[in-house]
């Protein structure tokens, strides 16, 4: 067994790896340990898309959740450029979000109120605004809404860049294994995995769509997640680039400075198969070219795979564990683990190092699915 640790994080993901930075720029020590690579689970398939204000509704939870992470970001991707010793590629040049039918347009147009009654700027656009935007649409349009605020990262790199900047500051990524089963034993905290046992005063469950599969002791109840297979491909686009995100009901499409566009991401119930096939593939396809038509002469550069780990009511699952003394769960958070990860490094360093339970946890607390 490992000597003890202050905090072990479950999970090297995304949010994972922001917790871990939070908590060691804080001053704790921290080991992380997951079987995967740093960001080799649902990250390496995110296309890091930062838009909480598409399909805007007043009264959701997750709204009010994203939009405080956002307006993080900028200071979040500073410092971890800085201590993790390299540049994150970050934009924030808007996303254009394309109708291409009257029913898609009603929605643009309910979410375009809640973003006047925020004081959000944005644009409702009929076809040929959405076409003097983005001149590569193509026929079908039938309006957009243009919001300035959104914008992208690249996911894999900021994971990674996080993990360096961890280790800078004194953080310990343990060697890759699976966690089993977590038990406190009087003042400790044991962590057992396929390759021993890691001893800690706290735990943080962030692996995940895996998340249910640890073991708690004490914890009769499973932490609700599930994965919803995400499929994302890289394009080498041809000719003309696009300005920015644009986005449809269908597909999103991402354009990179090095010429390649991101497009995804199908939503599928497929439990834990993580293959490229082809359906996702022509569905994403035949998605982006009714938007962009120019995409059928781009190049295929390949295919990812990620388990987004949703929850019934879409939120995540962040807070301490009722019946087990010193377990935190940081999972759940579905296609916004990218998005949220530098509020909820925040809220879990907050609750860990000072006692601090801020009011925004109450919508996701974890005993919302009963006694975790």
């Amino acid at each position: 067994m490992s000597g003890p640790s202050d905090i072990i994080v479950v999970g090297a993901g995304v949010v994972g790896c922001a917790i871990a930075y939070e908590l060691v720029r804080r001053g704790a020590s921290v080991e992380i340990v997951d079987d995967r690579a740093v960001g080799m689970g649902a990250t390496q398939a995110s296309a890091g898309v930062l838009a909480p204000f598409i399909e805007a509704r007043e009264g959701n939870p997750l709204l009010d959740l994203a939009v405080r992470s956002l307006d993080l970001y900028d200071d979040f991707i500073a410092h971890v450029s800085a201590d993790g010793g390299g540049v994150v590629p970050y934009r924030r040049t808007g996303t254009l979000d394309v109708a291409t039918d009257d029913v898609s347009l009603d929605a643009m147009r309910t979410t375009a109120a809640v973003l006047d009654r925020r004081a959000v700027p944005a644009l409702l656009l009929d076809a040929a605004g959405v076409r003097a935007e983005e001149p590569l649409v193509g026929d079908g349009v039938a309006g957009g809404l243009l919001i300035e605020a959104h914008g992208f990262v690249a996911a894999p790199e900021l994971t990674r860049a996080l993990a360096a900047a961890t280790r800078r500051n004194g953080g310990q990524f343990v060697e890759p294994s699976r966690v089993r089963r977590i038990v406190a034993r009087s003042e400790e905290i044991i962590v057992e995995t396929d390759r021993g046992r890691l001893a800690g005063g706290a735990v943080v469950v962030a692996a995940g769509s895996w998340s249910g599969a640890i073991e708690i002791a004490g914890v009769d109840a499973r932490v609700p997640v599930r994965p919803v297979r995400g499929q994302l491909m890289c394009l080498a686009w041809n000719g003309t680039p696009l300005r920015r995100v644009t986005w449809s009901r269908r597909c999103y499409l991402v354009p990179w400075d090095d010429g390649t566009v991101l497009l995804g991401a199908t939503v599928e119930e497929a439990g834990f198969d993580e293959r490229v096939t082809v359906a996702g593939v022509r569905d994403l396809l035949d998605a982006a070219c009714d938007v962009v038509p120019q995409a059928w002469s781009a190049g295929f550069r390949g295919a990812r795979v990620g388990l987004r780990p949703a929850t019934s009511d879409d939120l995540p699952v962040i807070g301490w564990s009722r019946l087990c003394p010193n377990v935190m769960y940081a999972t759940g958070h579905y296609r916004n683990g990218v998005l949220l990860a530098p509020l909820t490094a925040r809220l879990v360093a907050d609750a860990m190092l000072d006692g601090t339970t801020h009011p925004m946890l109450d919508a996701v607390r974890p005993s919302r699915f009963g006694d975790l």
